[in-house]
């Protein structure tokens, strides 16, 4: 999300933009006096018109400029701005032709003020509309298509920001509202908002939550597939709208079909229909099978060796016997442990643990896009998931764009879990990685911080994932169907993935009218297959939403492969097809015309190939798609966790069998006296962002435990998860290796079973400290489940005994 002021872990919501008229003499607005807008949802694409204007209520002329961020999903189709009788239009030329066109537009040295603005950050639309005078207004029209992001829950979500509602008085509102609903008057929308939703679906419309006043939902179709409502005012609290569509029963696939252009040539993308499928795979809770486990990718900024050393331990101690694994460190150059990913065992882990120390500190460049670009050319191994870990808190400068464009290529063979420090000035460039790739990016203000939230992203990296996709058609004979996007090659659970196809030919039998695809796929060693029927005629739209979705991957997929201007033909459908949809693409760029409204028709003559006779009232100007990258400072800090842990603390301390006072004076040198352990300490934040409270006791509850103890026991631990009866590890249980042999509970009593019971006891205990110990405690439950004949509660209640502690036998989870 790109929203100013502070972030906060819920606002991650892709779909969220910060969009509006900004000026250049301040950072006021134009005044935004009515909106209307018009969206058409169809299972999760959606279609929105909207008209908005805007008044320059100062006595003052003022400099404009409409910013519009976009993102991967979104394709912006339609943009003209009026302005009395003028009129400023967007439209799309070749991509050479428009580069010669903007040098020698004035005024494009205008589009640089936005790289100054500190909450504009990624892809942008931005046209500069000129000077407003006073007390005048400007009329924007704005059409865009997006793919709608998949809740949890299953629900479709829609969202509009609150920059793009007029100001709304509440209280005159609601006394409306109650004078309304005493006389059973039919006024249901505010004056100056008209916004209207329609909603469509095969399998139905079941209901819907806004967390706005609406009228109710209305059924346009006796079946329940069509329903419409629209807003009374805008979301309470200058919150952005956000719309929740629940459809009926619960789905793995979902198809939209859009039917052809009639003005289109048959065997062209818009002379053809073109189907849409969701992909939403049931993923149970399951054991996964040896060869699914994943391939996991440790990637290490240099300049954070000294932070990051016990972040690696834990990491390669919690991973599951039988993945894949390596570990890059970058700086200037990447060097990377192994030639290519290893099976993680104990020969490989006990290698890798040795040569954590040996990366080295590196604080020149950083060649993050480089060592992508090598990951993302080696090939994937079948049936592991490949998930990145990326710790950075260098800038990546001028090659954000870059990034993120490698990123989105492959966004569909792996995911990344992000964790840049409160240092790092590409935090927005990080968190877009995250959010394209369905993975988490998490800011990073401590050396415990960043163990504690990377083991947490690793238990949701270990969950079960839908693998081996592949889809099956079934088409009335003659017709066939053209993959444009692909199927994934894998799918998170709690997500979805959207791909396109082109349906081509001539049907040998007009009376069927019905075709089905089935989605086959496997998670762990179970294999899943459903199958959806869909009817090929569906109702017209001429607006064709999943054209365009469809274009804008097709055009992708084409700069992808290569497509340069030497191969002509290709070269020249791409972009006529980018210019008929008004899909931008690699191949064209946006250029603005502005014009007398009487001039206006021209653009509809524009012929395919971008050469244009300009009217002595027609000029160019400054209007394109940018590539942000402006900073914008982590400022959240959270104290909410070390102050409940040292409430828990403090009942601990107390419910020992000491004086109250000595209870006290132990809680007071600790919170006061005691200096933190290096790993312990906070990261040094830039001067211009210090804050007040003390990050000595935070999070107090990773100091409360020895540390130095913890890392020698995780440590200890074997890549199958039991430990071996040792002195080392007596040792870090503060205890003697004679007095564990003796509290033994038997001769029967394999000493590897009674070391893995004692340590997984003592992790227990500090577990309300360590949390992120989850996972090694379930290698150590999974590794003595699958021993003979063990005493499990003959060793329970002898570790409780040694330690002076009462675990309960829940903790072997059987």
């Amino acid at each position: 999300m790109r929203k100013s002021g502070i972030l906060s872990k819920e606002y991650m919501r892709r779909g969220l933009f910060q969009r509006g008229i900004w000026l250049f003499s301040s950072y006021s607005e134009m005044e935004l006096e009515s909106v209307t807008v018009y969206v058409t949802i169809q299972d999760f694409v959606a279609d929105v018109v909207s008209e908005l204007f805007f008044r320059n209520t100062q006595q003052v002329p003022k400099e404009t400029m409409f910013v519009f961020p976009v993102d991967s999903e979104t394709v912006v189709h339609t943009f003209y701005a009026t302005m009395g009788d003028t009129r400023i239009e967007a439209m799309l030329w070749e991509k050479e032709e428009a580069q010669q066109l903007c040098k020698a537009t004035s005024g494009m040295e205008n589009l640089g003020y936005l790289q100054n603005e500190w909450d504009l950050w990624g892809h942008v639309f931005a046209c500069f509309l000129g000077t407003l005078p006073p007390n005048s207004e400007v009329t924007v029209s704005l059409c865009y298509v997006q793919e709608l992001p998949m809740q949890p829950d299953g629900a479709a979500q829609f969202c509009w920001p609150q920059k793009l509602f007029p100001k709304t008085d509440y209280l005159r509102w609601l006394s409306s509202e109650k004078n309304r609903e005493e006389t059973e008057s039919e006024e249901t929308e505010s004056e100056n908002l008209h916004f209207s939703i329609r909603l469509n679906s095969a399998h139905g419309v079941s209901h819907i939550a806004i967390n706005s006043s609406h009228t109710p939902l209305q059924y346009t179709t006796p079946d329940q597939t069509s329903a419409v409502v629209s807003l009374k005012c805008p979301p309470w609290l200058k919150n952005d709208l956000n719309l929740l569509v629940y459809y009926r029963g619960s789905h793995t696939l979902s198809a939209v079909v859009e039917r052809r252009d009639p003005k289109a040539p048959p065997g062209s993308l818009l002379g053809d229909p073109v189907v849409m499928v969701t992909l939403m795979p049931s993923i149970p809770e399951v054991e996964p099978s040896p060869g699914h486990l994943g391939e996991f990718l440790f990637l290490m900024d240099c300049s954070l060796f000294q932070d990051a050393q016990n972040t690696l331990l834990f990491l390669l101690k919690s991973l599951p016997l039988g993945c894949y694994f390596n570990i890059y460190s970058f700086g200037a150059t990447f060097k990377a442990f192994y030639l290519q990913s290893v099976e993680y065992t104990q020969e490989s882990m006990d290698n890798a643990v040795g040569r954590i120390s040996s990366i080295c500190p590196d604080l020149g460049g950083c060649d993050l896009l480089g060592l992508l670009r090598f990951i993302y050319s080696t090939p994937l191994l079948h049936g592991h998931a490949r998930q990145l870990f990326i710790f950075i808190q260098r800038k990546i400068s001028s090659e954000e764009e870059a990034v993120m464009a490698e990123v989105y290529r492959y966004r569909d063979h792996h995911r990344c879990f992000c964790f840049p420090t409160n240092r790092c000035d590409s935090f927005n460039l990080f968190q877009a990685m995250a959010l394209e790739t369905k993975g988490e990016c998490v800011c990073i203000h401590s050396r415990m911080d960043m163990t504690s939230e990377a083991v947490k992203c690793l238990q949701r990296a270990l969950q079960p994932l839908a693998s081996g996709i592949s889809l099956h058609w079934e088409l009335p004979p003659g017709l066939e169907v053209s993959m444009i996007r692909k199927a994934p090659e894998m799918i998170f659970q709690g997500h979805k993935s959207s791909i396109y196809a082109h349906i081509h030919g001539q049907t040998q039998d007009p009376e069927v009218g019905e075709g089905a695809v089935t989605l086959q796929y496997h998670v762990g060693s179970q294999s899943f297959d459903y199958t959806l029927r869909f009817s090929l005629s569906p109702s017209a739209d001429n607006r064709l939403p999943v054209h365009r979705m469809a274009m804008m991957h097709l055009l992708w997929k084409l700069a992808w492969e290569g497509t340069s201007r030497t191969e002509k033909d290709i070269w020249h459908n791409a972009v006529k097809s980018s210019l008929s949809l008004g899909v931008l693409s690699p191949f064209t760029s946006i250029v603005a015309v502005r014009m007398k409204q009487r001039d206006a028709w021209h653009h509809d003559s524009l012929p395919p190939d971008s050469s244009m006779f300009f009217s002595p009232s027609c000029n160019l100007v400054p209007c394109q798609q940018l590539w942000l990258s402006s900073f914008r400072p982590a400022w959240f800090k959270s104290t909410k966790f070390w102050m409940v842990q040292k409430c828990q603390f403090l009942l601990e301390i107390l419910d020992r069998k000491t004086p109250d006072t000595e209870a006290l004076t132990q809680l007071s040198a600790t919170c006061k006296d005691q200096k933190p352990p290096p790993e312990e300490q906070p990261m040094e934040e830039p001067s211009a962002f210090k804050m007040s409270w003390d990050w000595t006791i935070s999070p107090l509850s990773t100091r409360l435990c020895d540390f130095s103890r913890l890392r020698v026991v995780v440590a200890l631990q074997k890549a199958n998860g039991s430990w071996a009866l040792t002195t080392a590890l007596a040792s870090a249980l503060g205890l003697s290796k004679a007095d564990v042999e003796l509290q033994r509970p038997s001769e029967d009593v394999q000493p590897t079973v009674w070391a893995t019971v004692l340590a997984l006891v003592w992790l227990h205990q500090y577990k309300w400290k360590v949390s992120w110990s989850e996972i090694l405690e379930t290698k150590a439950c999974s590794w003595l489940r699958d021993q003979a004949e063990v005493q499990l509660d003959a060793c329970l209640e002898s570790a409780n005994s040694l330690l002076g502690c009462f675990v309960e036998p829940t903790i072997f989870r059987i």
